[in-house]
């Protein structure tokens, strides 16, 4: 089993309901640390959908199963940086999904990724 971040809160990573898996944003955290290791949004973005795809994994998904995403940004300027990284962990069809920037991100995060997966 690969290990995820703990959540940076009262809630819980993910949930399994019926053949959904949701999935709790997820930030560039590197589970062994439990901290932010990267100090820019390619490397955040990765450790988010590496974190993503441990959690989907760990209970029987992949990353074919996502259907929607949803990205924080810090700053939408980042939006074709994380793009370029989000596109290596997804191939047609590919999730849906929406991107916003926010006003701040929990522990001063660049990128947040949420998702739901269904397994079919």
């Amino acid at each position: 089993m690969k290990k995820i971040p703990e959540a940076v809160g009262p809630y819980s990573a993910f949930r399994i309901a019926g053949d959904f898996l949701y999935i709790s944003g997820q930030l560039g955290i590197n589970p062994e640390t439990q901290n932010i290791d990267s100090d820019t949004v390619e490397g955040q973005a990765k450790q988010a959908l590496e974190n993503m795809k441990a959690i989907l994994e760990n209970n029987g998904y992949s990353m074919k199963n996502v259907v929607k995403t949803t990205v924080f940004l810090d700053k939408i300027s980042d939006f074709v940086a994380v793009n370029n990284i989000y596109a290596g962990y997804f191939e047609e069809p590919y999730p849906t999904r929406s991107a916003f920037e926010v006003a701040k991100l929990p522990k001063g995060a660049l990128v947040e990724i949420e998702a739901i997966a269904y397994l079919k």
